[in-house]
């Protein structure tokens, strides 16, 4: 081949010489070269649950590149170039290797030192781009061409490119699934010797399904080779018993592990009866997960050999890390994950306590705790290495069940996120429980929790509420969020926040072994009035009612006559759940009245909960394995077993509620108001922020739907008057001073003006209370009814948060303010409205009339919607928003853009948000 006869098509590999007009690319100056583009990098995980590392090409990629090329079948390379072409020529191979970034974009996988796979783009013109697309026969199958379109797309989004085009042979019908299961609405053109495909490559709602479907299976499945693995290295065992390796060794053994286990350890031939390998190289056959408790200083290079030797997942127990609060510590720990990634490993730790799993398929405790748990139906997380065996021995003392354990030590890479992942699809946990000490990925927290929550219950320990802060080692974007938000984020995605480690088992205990309660309404049984009236103080305190008067027998009642009473309350049609109470006046309770309790409520489809003295946990029949059978919950105190009760009561409300819908209001104009923002943004540099003025505040509102009252701004009487004129009488005045603007009762504002003297009188008397300068706001008199606020801003961590609330200084003083972090449904939408403690006064308080609470929903559901769609918008405030009978007005609005971050839950995989 004569590499003159040959030139480069965009996307399109090497052509025959024809004649036409040049691509776009071609047209482009090689000096509009931007910055290597960082942000593009990504660590992602394939559909086998093994990771690659995603970047822009670079011209030392070249080598590379071409060992790549040359390992390719004849048929791929035909394919992608349609013609022989054993090996790129050096033309080539600068074509390919050196881009702008700009107009000419690729995007390499790696997997340990070798490219794996290829993505370009050449643009076409300003909206379209050819793309191109090679995969390495050697990983083929492995999701990297979908993974690879992602980002691609993704990179060509953020330089204006909308569209992707892309001429194939009719046999290649690989990459044309790639684009069609990508949930694009791919258009094709055949031909006789190649067929043109064309899509739009604008995230829709089906594509992002598609991306979170695909994340999710790939994550859950890297959680399994970690939790589910058929064999196990421990390196860094040594003859000490007491060391975290031996220890961990001896835990492994002891459990009963149905797998392989192996040592290595150059100085020793054999530990605890496992043969030892001076190298994890050297062990025999493949290494599924590595438990690593070496000194800190030698976890890179031990790293780096598990890669070589195709290990696929890492536990690493040494210390030294980001947890130190060094410069060094935490440099050490990205490079650390940065390796593993590279190698295709996911890593729990460093400085994790390990992990269990108790199915008798697996049987592993790769962790600090001296014994496997009972099997049962928890899965648990927790971040805090000693907590977490310490919360794993309360369970043992409860008899509670475990499915697995995770201990994320520093959260380098293993998240919660994954591991939720991975128990929505576990069969063996039914309640997920998590002690956080922070969310790293707070919006993808609450995307997978919301639909986790609707399967199986989630409990959270969240700490922290005192403020000390993020624990080191934990990396975690800054927030300017209100502390709120949280419990706004997790009770939005029907998670189940308690306060401590007690009240989760508390709780779990009763979400494992008893079905949900269907109502709030309970019945109480026992042998004390006094503890009767306890429950049911506690009961109206945490939301419930009693359905029926206390059935309470005598303090030494036998077992028959409590039997009888249980019999009776358990009956009663008007009850959801039983709380019975027994204590006896000497001794502990008899297993005659266990076995009362036991038997009756068996039969009962009712929830039942137990109040025993000195007993907390699970009561069975001492004989059947907790998991297997229905047990009652036990608690020491009232007060426990009816706020766990509560919580089930209300997680059952929220699981039950109808099939929700994201609100998506029609009316808006998504481009125009992306193209108003851009323009808006045009020459400003981060971190300067934009101020919008009035008229720009109501040209991008009204790309969603929301008409601003009508307004002036005026500088004289005469001008105020014709304002007066226009708007229609009467009118209300307005300060422009951000202070007083909204403030009547401080003077800024003058209501109910009826004509042309009293305003003039007016805005002399205005300019002398405020001390303002000449600039007035002339309004049309809105309809009577209720001030509320409603605001966005975009965090950094949590991304778009949407707060409501009534207008006032008692609301805000008083915090009564309501957040949701879109996107919303229908039912976040109505909550956040009512959630608010003075929602009353929109519903007919104390006689007044209902006000059109359909419109401000309307109202919330389309700003939710702007700010989901725009990140560019820091702040935005309409206030006030009078809600009326009929309708509502939004009185005024400030909005406020900036260049943003990225948010960590964006529109492509990444490991490293």
């Amino acid at each position: 081949m004569h590499d003159a006869l040959w030139c480069v098509v965009p996307g399109l590999g090497t052509r025959l010489l024809t004649a036409g007009p040049k691509p776009y690319a071609a047209l482009m100056p090689f000096a509009a070269h931007v910055d290597y583009p960082r942000q593009w990098e990504a660590d992602v995980v394939l559909r086998d649950g093994t990771t690659a590392h995603l970047r822009p090409i670079t011209p030392q990629d070249a080598e590379a590149l071409q060992r790549m090329h040359v390992a390719q079948s004849p048929e791929s390379t035909f394919l992608r170039f349609f013609v022989p072409m054993p090996r790129l020529s050096e033309q080539l191979l600068q074509q390919f290797t050196h881009v702008d970034h700009i107009a000419r974009v690729a995007i390499v996988a790696l997997i340990g030192d070798e490219i794996v796979g290829v993505a370009r783009y050449d643009r076409i013109d300003e909206q379209q781009a050819e793309v191109a697309f090679s995969i390495s026969d050697a990983h083929q199958g492995r999701g990297l061409g979908s993974v690879l379109l992602e980002h691609l797309a993704a990179a060509a989004r953020e330089r204006g490119i909308h569209r992707f085009v892309a001429e194939v042979l009719p046999q290649n019908q690989k990459i044309v699934a790639v684009f069609r299961d990508a949930g694009y609405e791919v258009t094709h053109h055949p031909n006789h010797e190649m067929i043109t495909l064309a899509f739009d490559i604008d995230p829709t709602d089906r594509s992002q399904a598609v991306l979170e479907t695909r994340e999710h299976r790939s994550e859950a499945m890297s959680l399994r080779t970690l939790l589910e693995p058929t064999s196990i290295a421990v390196i860094g065992a040594g003859r000490d018993p007491d060391s975290v390796g031996a220890q961990a060794l001896k835990h492994i053994l002891d459990a009963g592990f149905t797998g392989r286990v192996s040592v290595v350890n150059p100085k020793v031939d054999k530990l605890q009866g496992v043969r030892s390998y001076a190298r994890v190289g050297e062990v025999p056959g493949l290494v599924d997960l590595a438990l690593i408790a070496v000194p800190a200083g030698a976890v890179l290079e031990v790293v780096r050999e598990c890669g070589l030797a195709g290990v696929r997942g890492l536990i690493v127990m040494s210390g030294g890390f980001a947890e130190t609060g060094e410069d060094d510590g935490l440099d050490r720990q990205r490079e650390l994950v940065r390796v593993a990634h590279l190698h295709g490993m996911r890593v729990v730790g460093p400085s994790s306590m390990g992990l269990l799993n108790t199915s008798p398929r697996v049987r592993l405790n790769a962790s600090m705790a001296a014994q496997l748990p009972p099997v049962g139906g928890l899965g648990l997380f927790s971040q805090s290495g000693s907590l977490g065996v310490a919360v794993l021995a309360s369970a043992g003392r409860r008899a509670l069940g475990i499915s697995s354990f995770v201990s994320a030590g520093n959260r380098a890479d293993v998240s919660g996120n994954a591991c939720m992942q991975y128990w929505e699809e576990d069969p063996d946990t039914a309640v997920v429980g998590m002690y956080l000490e922070s969310i790293g990925n707070a919006r993808k927290f609450s995307r997978i929790a919301r639909r986790l929550s609707r399967k199986k219950p989630v409990v959270v320990v969240k700490s922290g509420a005192s403020g000390y802060g993020v624990p080191p080692g934990h990396a975690v974007r800054a927030s300017r969020a209100p502390r709120e938000v949280l419990d706004s984020l997790l009770s939005q995605a029907g998670v189940i926040r308690v306060d401590n480690v007690h009240q989760l088992f508390d709780l779990a205990q009763l979400l494992l072994y008893q079905p949900l309660p269907p109502g709030p309404r309970i019945g109480i049984v026992g042998n004390s009035q006094a503890m009767a009236v306890l429950v049911a103080d506690a009961a109206r305190s945490c939301g419930l009612s009693v359905g029926l008067e206390p059935l309470t027998v005598r303090p030494r009642a036998s077992a028959a006559e409590f039997r009888e009473a249980l019999e009776r309350c358990y009956a009663d049609e008007g009850i959801d759940a039983v709380v019975a109470c027994f204590i006896p006046p000497l001794g502990a309770v008899s297993p005659e009245v266990l076995t009362a309790l036991k038997e009756v409520s068996a039969i009962s489809n009712k929830t039942t909960v137990a109040c025993l003295l000195g007993v907390r946990g699970v009561t069975g029949d001492g004989l059947t394995p907790p998991h297997l059978m229905r047990s009652i919950p036990a608690y020491p105190t009232p007060e426990d077993a009816v706020l766990a009760l509560g919580s089930a009561v209300r997680y059952g409300q929220w699981r039950g509620r109808g099939p929700v819908i994201r609100v998506d209001p029609p009316g808006i104009d998504r481009v125009r108001a992306r193209q108003f923002v851009e323009q808006r943004l045009v020459g400003v540099e981060a971190p300067t922020s934009v101020v919008l003025a009035a008229a720009d505040v109501g040209a991008l509102l009204a790309c969603y739907g929301v008409v601003l009252w009508p307004t002036a701004t005026v500088t004289g009487q005469e001008e105020a008057v014709e304002a007066g004129d226009r708007l229609g009488w009467p009118v209300a005045l307005k300060t422009t001073d951000q202070r007083l603007r909204h403030r009547q009762e401080l003077g800024g504002v003058m209501l109910g003006i009826a004509g042309p003297e009293e305003l003039r009188a007016g805005l002399q008397a205005l300019a002398q209370r405020t001390g303002s300068g000449t600039s007035f706001l002339v309004q049309r008199m809105a309809p009577e009814g209720a001030s509320c606020v409603v605001r966005t801003m975009e965090d950094d961590l949590f991304g778009p948060v949407i707060s409501f609330g009534l207008a006032g200084d008692a609301s805000e003083l008083l915090g009564d303010l309501a957040h949701r972090i879109p996107p919303l449904t229908d039912l976040d939408v109505a909550d956040l409205i009512h959630s608010v403690r003075a929602a009353p006064r929109l519903m007919g308080y104390r006689g007044a009339p209902r006000l059109d609470v359909t419109a401000l929903e309307d109202l919330a559901a389309r700003i939710s919607c702007l700010a989901d769609d725009l990140p560019e918008v820091a702040e935005l405030e309409l206030n006030p928003v009078i809600v009326a009978e009929n309708g509502l007005a939004v009185a005024g609005g400030t909005v406020v853009l900036a260049h943003p971050a990225p948010r960590a839950d964006g529109p492509r995989r990444n490991l490293l948000t």
